[in-house]
């Protein structure tokens, strides 16, 4: 029974190992477990390239360090290896490694994570875990859906909840750093209404 129950569970990756996936997939690791991951959408995609070409024009800039898309990976632990692919990351200068060619052993000094209707609580909690324990120290989860943003840091489980026309700001990883949160959802479609809200406007 012992050898059965030992045959059935995965076999634990090395972070290197995902470099022999094909060029398509994306996959991150979870204590040794490949994840994979599926396509962006739409309205996902549409938030990543404006965040991130916010993030990048305000940092290269002021040459303060490097922002990187969800192609990146970050080995955030090792034996057993978690990595992970943020949406978008900021890496300031003084922490980048010297050598980049691999994934990234260092952990993002900022990190953005944009929600897919498929993301549990679970899921996500299990993230900002995994963040914070490796040293980021703030983390943005950007809402498609609700068109907000929250705000975590790593003494506070929630430091804000941003929408409509509050302001997201660097705090001090990216001090001086502001993006309107409306910026963020310009490019989405009008909202659909819930089937459970009622109808506005007349009879």
């Amino acid at each position: 029974m012992a050898t059965a129950a030992r045959a059935m569970e995965p076999r634990l990756l090395k972070a290197e190992e995902l470099l022999t996936l094909p060029d398509d997939s994306r996959a991150e690791l979870v204590d040794g477990v490949l994840v994979m991951m599926s396509p962006a959408s739409g309205d996902h995609g549409s938030v990543a390239v404006r965040l991130s070409s916010a993030l990048a024009a305000w940092v290269y800039e002021r040459e303060s360090g490097e922002v990187f898309d969800s192609s990146t990976g970050f080995i955030l632990g090792r034996d057993p290896d978690t990595l992970r692919a943020p949406d978008a990351a900021f890496v300031s200068a003084a922490r980048l490694p010297a050598r980049r060619r691999g994934y990234l052993e260092v952990a993002p000094d900022l990190v953005a994570e944009i929600l897919s209707p498929s993301n549990t609580v679970m899921e996500m909690s299990r993230k900002l875990r995994d963040y914070f324990r490796a040293g980021v120290r703030l983390v943005w989860v950007i809402d498609p859906e609700t068109r907000g943003v929250v705000v975590h840091t790593a003494d506070a489980p929630i430091r804000d909840w941003l929408e409509g026309d509050g302001t997201l700001d660097g705090g001090d990883v990216l001090p001086g750093f502001t993006l309107p949160v409306a910026r963020l959802f310009a490019g989405l479609g009008q909202r659909v209404p819930d089937a459970a809200e009622p109808p506005t406007g007349g009879a």
